[in-house]
């Protein structure tokens, strides 16, 4: 039998490419599904840092009069993932310092011609490239490749199937519709009706108007993006293919964040039914941000964008608030993103001394100890698709303090404030309502009155600790939603427009693989007619049908 192809095209997978939660979630999902016995291919930019995660990379393909120039189209391998991945190589446009920003923070100004050619990297992999077998599914991720749909409706490739996920409605890919045509966009497609958006192009739209299913990340944000307030403009766009759109929470690699097993922790492993190492973790966390070595303080962690997105204009001012209130509290920070943010945050290093320390930048050993070490995640957001951090806090025992938004509504449970403390026995997290300091000031108060309630507390890391939030439980949607798209692939494959070469080195053409049985099992229900072939993908999974700088620590 010959295997479901997928082609994953995305900005970013860890640990080829990551920014934040999508080069997470791009890779956790891809290697969910593979392990079921799809064939998932990678495709993003051969960016600087990605070459340092590959093997065996080979040209297979000159793609020539691609927007921003000829591009190179590499096979390669990537160990850490185990899968094979293409690599749209075009120096001009991706040998970089940053992905999307500058050394400054400004958004590169070319971002249109970046990535429009990576979308039509992909649409040109999907209508047949020499050297690649063709995918049976086109899975784009995010505006900066949800050109790809239109594209391949442009070129007439109706024999592939394409799937756009919406990890973040609030970025878009809108730019001037003077680019049109040096993006290789047909006019026809420039309308209303198309990817036209206030007189401007919006490649979000693109992908929304002619992807064949869309995917949202979490139920709650399914639900909010039709909405004004979390729609950002394309919530009539959304509602009008609302019998297409469906919500598969993401997962998280529970490999790769487990505290039993993490290489960061450095030989202090623990679990929910041993914690004593999780102590040792917090003196690390306190000396790595220069606090002083406190095993009774109540030590809170923000790691995220410091951005306001991400609240870190309340935070500036809510977490001056908590220190003044709570002579046993200390705070860590480390992220980077707005620079007054970034400045304001820092200088509360300096008016708390040994109570507060900041990290702008990032790595993965802070992120992993901050996890570890922290009694406590902040974790505010005015619009939150998903929400990894909180998870990987919980799997730490780490009890969040979040914003009741998007995905963090779905896997915090918090039965509510106004109930006695008792009731906390079932809870993972403390949620809080409102943009304003004083609601974030709020809630951290109340996390710090459950901590004087030690058996409450520890029931509320146990509850976190034990909660399983692997990909494994999400990738069984994703593969009835694939086979949703091609219920025959099991028995026979797509035309071969192009020569095929396989390339058994990096894993590319391999037939050898069968489908899996659980999604052979789904083929004969969901290929039952067009009005109700979502309908079994909907059944518990989905939404109803809807219209390094340096530290600074004093």
């Amino acid at each position: 039998m010959v295997a479901l192809r997928i082609l994953a095209v995305t900005s970013e997978a860890f640990p080829l490419a990551k920014t934040g939660g999508l080069g997470d979630a791009v890779s956790g999902l891809a290697m969910s599904v593979q392990e079921s016995g799809v064939q998932v291919t990678l495709l993003l930019p051969a960016y600087r840092s990605t070459m340092a995660h590959v093997n065996q990379v080979s040209v297979i393909s000159e793609l020539a009069g691609l927007p921003g120039g000829d591009a190179t189209l590499q096979a390669a391998y990537c160990p850490e993932l185990g899968m094979p991945v293409l690599l749209l190589k075009n120096d001009a446009l991706y040998e970089r310092d940053g992905y999307y920003v500058d050394p400054d923070g400004l958004e590169y100004s070319d971002n249109a011609l970046r990535f429009a050619a990576l979308s039509h990297a992909a649409a040109r992999v999907a209508q047949g490239v020499e050297g690649v077998l063709r995918p049976h599914i086109v899975h784009a991720h995010d505006w900066h490749t949800a050109l790809t749909p239109l594209l391949m409706h442009q070129m007439k490739v109706t024999d592939v199937k394409t799937v756009l996920t919406l990890h973040n409605v609030a970025f878009q890919g809108v730019f001037p519709m003077a680019n049109a045509e040096a993006l290789g966009i047909a006019p026809q497609y420039c309308t209303g009706d198309g990817m036209e958006f206030w007189g401007q192009l919006n490649f979000l739209k693109a992908g929304i108007r002619y992807a064949d299913l869309i995917t949202v990340v979490s139920h709650n944000y399914a639900r909010e993006i039709l909405t004004p307030r979390f729609g950002c403009g394309l919530e009539g766009v959304l509602a009008s293919r609302g019998s297409d759109l469906i919500s598969i929470p993401n997962g998280i690699d529970i490999k790769l964040w487990n505290p039993q097993a993490d290489p960061y922790l450095r030989g202090r492993p623990f679990s929910a039914d041993h914690l004593a190492n999780k102590a040792l973790c917090k003196s690390d966390l306190q000396r790595s941000f220069g606090l002083i070595e406190n095993p009774r303080a109540s030590l809170m962690a923000m790691g995220s964008r410091l951005t306001t997105q991400k609240m870190a204009d309340l935070a500036a001012s809510a977490i001056p608030m908590a220190l003044d209130a709570h002579a046993d509290l200390q705070v860590c920070v480390m992220g980077m993103g707005d620079h007054t943010l970034e400045a304001q945050l820092s200088r509360l290093a300096e008016r708390y001394p040994g109570r507060c320390g900041v990290y702008i930048g990032f790595d993965e050993a802070h992120a992993h100890l901050l996890h570890a070490g922290a009694d406590m995640l902040l974790h505010g957001s005015r619009f939150e698709p998903f929400g990894l951090t909180p998870l990987y806090s919980m799997r730490y025992g780490t009890i969040p303090i979040a914003s009741r938004v998007g995905g963090m509504a779905d896997t915090i449970i918090d039965p509510g404030a106004n109930l006695p403390a008792g009731s906390m026995h079932a809870a993972t997290g403390v949620l809080f309502d409102g943009e304003n300091p004083g609601d974030m000031a709020a809630a951290i108060d109340r996390a710090m009155g459950l901590r004087r309630y030690p058996a409450i507390w520890r029931a509320m890391q146990m509850n976190g600790m034990r909660t399983d939030f692997g990909w494994a439980k999400t990738a069984p949607a994703y593969l009835s939603a694939y086979q949703s798209l091609c219920p025959t692939v099991a028995l026979e494959r797509i035309s071969e427009r192009a020569p095929e070469r396989r390339r058994a080195s990096a894993g590319f053409g391999s037939q050898g693989v069968r489908v899996n049985p659980a999604v052979l099992a789904t083929r004969g229900g969901l290929a039952a007619g067009t009005a109700g072939k979502l309908q079994r993908i909907r059944e518990g999974v989905a939404l109803e049908p809807v219209g390094p700088r340096r530290a600074s620590a004093a």
